[in-house]
């Protein structure tokens, strides 16, 4: 389905962001035929424990991995909030005007369900999904029945899925392994430069 002119969000923490990440948003704008991808980078994110990189430091990262995408941006509203990190609220800070959609990956969507408002969150944006490793990328049960009666089908983004995960990349890092192929060589160089994942973080 071509969504031209819509917006679309991709959320993460980005600890650090990798190639799969960009992937997934370039993807995410071919397949839907968006105007842009905002990466939001989550400011306390509230389903998981303290993020390793400051936010600037996550801002850095990300400015690095989408230069020379001009349809990719780094959106910080997250980072700039205080206070946990809700998809909600993101939303109804965003614009009025555009159409959004959110870029999920299969992982994701298996956990909707569990998020603040998620039924409000459906409402407010077009729900778009990737496949992931090990994860099946069809909506739970409670979450097909509200986009049936919101008259809004599940997007998919054709995606070959990357086994790339941030949380490897820190393991990979603190260990002293490689990670080539898995992050873009100038995020390399700044986590290098700042001496980011030294100590192993799950």
């Amino acid at each position: 389905m071509a969504l031209s002119g819509a917006i679309g969000l991709l959320g993460g923490s980005f600890d650090p962001v990798h190639l799969a990440h960009v992937a997934l948003a370039q993807a995410a704008l071919r397949e839907l035929s968006l105007a842009q991808v905002q990466l939001l980078p989550a400011g306390d994110p509230w389903q998981r424990g303290a993020l390793a990189a400051s936010p600037a430091q996550r801002l850095a990262m990300l400015e690095l991995a989408v230069q020379g995408a001009p349809a990719l941006r780094v959106n910080p509203i997250e980072v700039r909030r205080d206070g946990k990190t809700y998809t909600i609220d993101t939303l109804r800070s965003l614009p009025a005007g555009p159409e959004y959609v959110w870029i999920l990956g299969a992982d994701q969507l298996a956990n909707f369900c569990t998020w603040r408002q998620w039924r409000e969150i459906a409402r407010l944006v077009r729900m778009a999904v990737a496949q992931r490793p090990g994860a099946d990328a069809l909506a739970p049960a409670e979450l097909q029945t509200h986009l049936n009666e919101l008259n809004r089908p599940l997007l998919r983004i054709p995606f070959a899925p990357m086994p790339i995960s941030a949380s490897d990349i820190r393991r990979r890092l603190a260990q002293g392994d490689s990670t080539q192929g898995m992050l873009d060589p100038a995020v390399a160089q700044y986590i290098s430069q700042h001496k980011l994942y030294r100590d192993a973080v799950s």
